[in-house]
């Protein structure tokens, strides 16, 4: 096999440059049909996220000792169809090639690279990238790459089993998830439950999404410009009942919330002592909690004086995360071992997927040769019968069969390594394979 990947992520690269390489659905298309064209890979998926882009390209034509030349050529390209000089785009770009390729396309997969460890969201993205290859190829009748195709379904497998057998993606490490994970400890469900959101910036959309995510009853969002609230609304397009208010009428919505989360930018107080002790009576004193993750605080402290409300700040919720994070990169060091299994499933099978082609063309030069002589052998002797004919027939295919075992075995051997290459071009001339073309 010869597997290349080509990328930029949150690592290597600013937002300014991350932008300039994404892949829109028209360029993507574009980016498809001139690898084909241009001969630089057999097959290509295409992974851009608002954290990476990756391009996962496969061509078997490729001798190792065509390789520089040819992730050369590919980061020529790149650089050209996103308009960049290959200069600025070095200094970003990292590659990797077979095993280190397939290892890194699990390692993504799994959350391994991601700027959140363990977030999941990136197994979708990645198989919704391959889907549209998938669909791009089938569409322009051209055959998907067979390894690129088995390297992406064993690592749908090896992600989903690292899920599994690991806690990776359990815990909260972000402040948004942590406030809506709190919620989840303290009421038994959220599908009964009203909950107020003060803010309408990011912090609360991801908020807004967790929570709907959960089922939960009804959202109320407060925000100081109602339309920028309005926009969230559209933006969440969801089912469940949003109502939206602007913070002149805060009091109205904090009387109904069972949970309140606050995140704007406020510089002052924005739910006072007061307000919270007429909403507990509105509310007839049942439970709230009331989560501040805004700098500076949007909820008066001494909030939490009054019984039955339970109030967190930004800080409570900084701690539980910095404590996931911990746990995550436990449960990371736990999912390597499963993604090493894998890779050596995979370079094993692609071993000898990548001398198949070799040993076929000996074996049909062989047969050939055999029935070509049989046939000659057999019209000299007219008067045999055909049980005679049935055993030298059986005689000369046990000849060739047991003079390419040696050979066979070797190959074998060889799969995957530097001297495969070499004993390419040894067998193709010592046979004179091509001239005969087998």
């Amino acid at each position: 096999m010869t597997l290349l990947v080509l990328g930029i992520n949150h690592k290597t690269a600013s937002v300014a440059v991350r932008e300039k390489v994404a892949f829109s659905e028209e360029k993507r298309q574009l980016a498809l049909q001139q690898i084909h064209q241009q001969d630089l890979a057999e097959s290509a998926v295409i992974l851009s996220t608002c954290n990476r882009t990756e391009i996962y390209l496969h061509h078997r034509q490729i001798s190792p000792q065509e390789c520089k030349q040819w992730q050369t050529n590919c980061t020529n390209w790149f650089a050209n169809i996103h308009q960049l000089s290959v200069d600025e785009l070095n200094k970003s770009i990292y590659t990797h090639q077979n095993q280190q390729a397939a290892n890194h396309l699990m390692r993504v997969a799994c959350g391994l690279d991601s700027l959140i460890l363990g977030e999941p969201q990136i197994l979708g993205q990645v198989k919704q990238a391959f889907q549209i290859s998938e669909d791009y190829y089938q569409a322009a009748n051209i055959p998907l790459s067979s390894t690129l195709s088995r390297l992406f379904q064993k690592t749908f497998a090896t992600a989903k089993r690292v899920r599994t057998e690991t806690n990776i993606g359990e815990s909260a490490v972000s402040v948004a998830y942590a406030a809506c994970s709190l919620a989840r400890q303290i009421f038994e469900s959220l599908r009964e439950l009203q909950i107020l959101l003060v803010g309408a910036g990011e912090t609360i959309e991801l908020v807004s999404r967790h929570l709907l995510r959960h089922g939960v009853k009804k959202l109320m969002i407060a925000n100081r410009t109602l339309s920028r609230a309005e926009q969230l609304v559209e933006k969440l397009a969801s089912n469940t009942p949003i109502d939206v208010y602007s913070l002149d009428e805060l009091q109205t919505p904090l009387n109904q919330a069972d949970i309140v989360i606050s995140s704007t930018g406020s510089p002052t107080i924005l739910i006072t002592k007061a307000m919270a002790e007429i909403a507990e009576k509105a509310r007839q004193f049942k439970p709230t909690l009331m989560v501040d993750i805004a700098v500076p605080r949007d909820i008066d402290p001494v909030v939490a004086d009054i019984e039955g409300v339970y109030l967190f700040n930004i800080d409570a919720l900084e701690s539980v995360v910095e404590e996931n994070k911990q746990q995550r990169e436990e449960e990371a060091k736990r999912a390597e071992p499963i993604i090493h299994e894998a890779i050596d499933e995979v370079l094993e099978k692609f071993s000898y997927l990548s001398v198949r082609p070799m040993m076929a063309l000996l074996t049909d030069k062989a047969d050939r040769i055999r029935r070509r002589e049989l046939h000659r052998a057999l019209a000299k002797l007219p008067n045999i019968s055909d049980k005679e004919r049935r055993i030298i027939d059986s005689m000369s295919r046990m000849i060739v069969r047991k003079m390419l075992r040696e050979p066979m075995i070797h190959f074998n051997e060889i799969a995957g390594t530097q001297e495969e290459g070499l004993y390419w071009d040894l067998f193709k001339d010592m046979f004179n394979l091509e001239k005969e073309g087998s």
